[in-house]
């Protein structure tokens, strides 16, 4: 079950590697992610530590045959760290948005998650929806997944934008808390068996660009 290296026009995403701590280092820099407080040293021993994790955790979800949880590289066409893309889990109440019921009581449910950030200088130019259409294919193909989630806030309309260009359906949760639960990209398996084919039609994916 484990991600293999995925390739497509202009965009790969690759397992993470001891070598990628100065990356990881500038995308949560850049993007705002330090834990606020800590020295760059402080944010570096955490990178180091969480990197570390990241490896051995894809090694052992492989060896037990589990989803294959956690963070992979974004790279460019030239093989440059663009970012991070993962499979995550959801544990939320997905049954209080409109779409999946609409209950307000609703408790919660887990799901497969998709995330994805990227570096700055990477944005703007399309990565974030190739690297996510390219993991997305991968996981209804191979892991056989019925539908796909992705989170973020109200505000963040480049991440609306790119699960909107995936053909997500996108629902918004009444309440403002948590943030992260604020808006949920939904994207369905392609039919199959003499039934449509055809990719969902893009309206008019957590997830940061």
């Amino acid at each position: 079950m484990s991600v293999p290296r995925l390739e497509g026009p202009g965009v790969s995403i690759r397992p993470l590697r001891p070598a990628d701590i100065d990356d990881c280092c500038r995308l949560y820099h850049e993007i705002g992610w330090d834990e606020p407080g800590l020295s760059p040293s402080e944010s570096r021993d955490q990178r180091q530590a969480w990197l570390d994790w990241a490896i051995r955790n894809e090694q052992q979800l492989a060896a037990l045959h589990q989803p294959p949880y956690g963070e992979r590289v974004i790279c460019d066409g030239d093989g440059a760290f663009a970012g991070l893309i993962g499979i995550v889990p959801r544990l939320e109440p997905f049954g209080r948005l409109p779409g999946l019921g609409g209950d307000p009581d609703a408790r919660l449910t887990a799901e497969v998650g998709l995330f994805w950030a990227l570096r700055p200088a990477w944005q703007g130019r399309g990565l974030a929806t190739a690297a996510a259409r390219l993991l997305s294919g991968w996981m209804f193909e191979s892991l056989g997944l019925q539908r796909i989630l992705a989170g973020t806030e109200y505000e963040n309309a480049a991440s609306i934008a790119v699960m909107r260009r995936l053909g997500m359906r996108i629902e918004a949760n009444p309440a403002q808390e948590p943030r992260w639960f604020q808006i949920t990209g939904i994207l369905e398996a392609p039919q199959t068996e003499g039934r449509n084919t055809s990719p969902p039609e893009p309206a008019a994916a957590s997830a940061r660009l």
